[in-house]
């Protein structure tokens, strides 16, 4: 079966504007800490090459060999690594792949995973409630909601989904337990809130929030972006492509830290945060709450 008959059509967020704010130049050494589908790997790889070099890193296997499939033209001077880039540092060492010219970090699910029924990210089809990056790896959303007390899955919607009804929500799936699929809990959290939520189908911050506890997606960026500064050469760039609050208020606060401190590491490239054009919305409806911000090492 064909790449494209597998799975859907990928279109990367704020490309561009990515590549220009890495500085992508033939020849030079960058890293894709959230390979995904490839998209924005190719495009580093179509002004890199031939002499240039890309370390492919993604949490998910499969995304990896989706990835492996698109830059199949380029095998020879792309390396591939299915780990989390909360080990960015070791995985760099590993590979002996620094100092870089850039980082790249887009944040967030990626089509593949809310495009695959059966991975259990998303509500528009009934499947398995999993919702994890490695499906190999820690609890899944299901173990998470028919093994956490109260207070911790009201945390959890509070603190990840910022929704006000936390308590109600956490009330209703311990009542209905066990839960197993994700219409089940969309149906839960749908009859806990009762029409509260009108702009958004009322599960969304529920389910975005049980991902980014399953995948610990915010404790790993903070991890991560220390690192990152570390394996950049003086004059890298780090650009990061975030999709919620909480992720940007985490890159905008250690940029700014790390721009601002005493001995500052980073330079800020842009005070104001980039996000797409009114066209690339209307094209791509995904990349409508994607915001980009970029610094160099000093």
């Amino acid at each position: 079966m064909s790449l494209t008959m597998s799975f859907p059509i990928h279109v990367p967020v704020l490309t561009e504007e990515a590549l220009e704010g890495l500085q992508v130049q033939r020849g030079g050494c960058f890293i894709d800490c959230t390979v995904g589908l490839g998209g924005h790997a190719a495009a580093i790889m179509s002004r890199i090459s031939p002499q240039g070099r890309l370390l492919a890193v993604d949490a998910d296997p499969e995304a990896i060999r989706v990835a492996q499939l698109k830059l199949n033209g380029y095998s020879e001077s792309v390396t591939f690594v299915n780990d989390n880039f909360a080990n960015l540092e070791a995985i760099c060492h590993t590979y002996n792949f620094y100092p870089v010219d850039g980082i790249l970090f887009d944040l967030g699910v990626s089509s593949l995973q809310l495009d695959t029924a059966e991975r259990g990210f998303s509500f528009r089809s009934d499947a398995r409630l999993d919702m994890r990056f490695n499906p190999r790896d820690g609890l899944s959303a299901a173990d998470v909601v028919n093994t956490f007390s109260e207070r911790e899955l009201a945390g959890i919607i509070r603190e990840y989904g910022e929704d006000t009804f936390s308590w109600h929500i956490a009330r209703h799936i311990m009542r209905n337990r066990p839960i197993v699929s994700t219409l089940q809990l969309a149906q839960i959290v749908e009859q806990a809130l009762c029409g509260r939520h009108s702009r958004i189908h009322p599960a969304t911050r529920t389910f975005m929030a049980l991902r980014i506890a399953v995948n610990s997606e915010l404790e790993n960026l903070k991890q991560a972006l220390p690192q990152a500064v570390n394996l950049l050469r003086f004059g890298g760039r780090l650009v990061l492509i975030s999709y919620h609050s909480l992720e940007d208020r985490i890159v905008k606060q250690f940029m700014r830290r790390e721009a601002t401190s005493y001995a500052p590491s980073l330079k800020l490239i842009s005070k104001k945060v980039i996000k797409p054009t009114p066209l690339e919305i209307r094209s791509n409806s995904r990349s409508r709450s994607a915001k980009m911000r970029t610094a160099e090492r000093l």
